[in-house]
């Protein structure tokens, strides 16, 4: 039987992106004995402390064993951290940074679990690779870790035998990659239907909310940012806002990128999106209407950048998300 482990970091503080691989693995190994077949994982805890309490004691987390005493594991799962507390966790956990670095190159496989991508980036695995962590740290992970190649907005990703996944309990659709990959597609499809999770989902894009990435002291880029923001309607180029500031466009576009992970473009496009969305989901304004409100003339254009950043057409977002899109007018809007 192969050995499972999920990590348990000093300081872990989320619940349940460790009690659901647990459950989800078991699971998948009840199944297998259900129909005859061996189990695949001997599914345990392994942290640096005896017992961490979390939520003001309301719950403990007992790993089965210290990291020490584990020699060789299959598969490792790094389970989320706290977003505001990432530098801290990084930094008191040296010892899993390290056992993961070491067992990773005793031929395990590894897979993080929303912030746990800090935890994994941190052991240097990632560098040059792709990677996924939940959206609302996205900005924090590029400044920490700008070697790593950021995927906001994909649910998961595979860089042979190192998997990451996107935010909050779209862990589940990794879970469901790795009882396919291990246990077959028979007892995914198994374990989809028990625990009511969608197959093959591998966007998060749709859940992204763009608050702007302000996490960073180049007060130059946060008055370009509050200039984009304060104008939606407006059609100004990036070369007008370069001149405005009065920096050459490559300058303006390298410090932007370094201090928020866009190019002021993409900013900008994030940023019209972002209340593209937000009008699409309240009120009774056509397709076409919101489109001129945040300055676009092309509808086409404004389809394909709605679709690019948020997974769905227009269309199809505020038929999901706004409750009273049936009673809206007809859009003629082309989707």
């Amino acid at each position: 039987m192969k050995s499972l482990i999920i990590l348990i970091p000093a300081g872990q503080n989320n619940l349940s992106s460790v009690i659901g691989p647990y459950k989800f693995f078991l699971k998948a190994n009840e199944y297998m004995e259900f129909t005859g077949r061996e189990p695949v994982f001997k599914v345990q805890l392994a942290g640096v402390n005896k017992q961490l309490d979390l939520y003001d004691g309301v719950f403990s987390i007992r790993p089965h064993l210290h990291i020490k005493d584990v020699k060789k594991t299959d598969l490792l799962i790094i389970p989320a951290q706290a977003y505001s507390g990432l530098e801290h966790t990084i930094s008191i956990n040296k010892q899993c940074i390290e056992f993961i670095k070491e067992q990773h190159h005793l031929g395990a496989e590894v897979a993080s679990i929303c912030t746990g991508a800090f935890l994994l980036a941190a052991t240097g695995l990632m560098e040059g690779k792709q990677c996924s962590t939940h959206w609302k740290a996205s900005s924090k992970f590029h400044r920490m870790f700008p070697e790593v190649i950021l995927q906001t907005d994909k649910i998961l990703t595979d860089e042979g035998g190192i998997y990451t996944n996107g935010g909050a309990f779209s862990f589940l659709n990794l879970l469901l990659y790795l009882v396919e990959k291990y246990y077959g597609r028979e007892t995914a499809i198994f374990c989809a239907k028990i625990f009511q999770v969608d197959m093959d989902r591998d966007s998060q894009s749709q859940f992204t909310i763009f608050n702007g990435q302000k996490d960073h002291t180049d007060d130059i880029v946060m008055k370009a940012q509050e200039m984009i923001e304060k104008n939606i309607m407006e059609r100004f180029s990036m070369d007008q806002l370069a001149d405005i500031l009065a920096l050459s466009r490559r300058n303006f576009d390298r410090r932007f990128f370094r201090a928020t992970g866009n190019t002021p473009l993409e900013y900008q496009q994030r940023v019209k999106i972002e209340t593209a969305k937000k009008l699409l989901e309240s009120g009774h304004k056509t397709v076409s209407e919101v489109m001129y409100e945040v300055g676009y003339l092309d509808v086409k254009a404004f389809r394909e950048l709605f679709r690019k950043l948020t997974g769905l057409t227009p269309l199809d977002y505020r038929k999901r998300y706004n409750k009273d899109a049936e009673l809206i007018s007809a859009d003629t809007t082309p989707d």
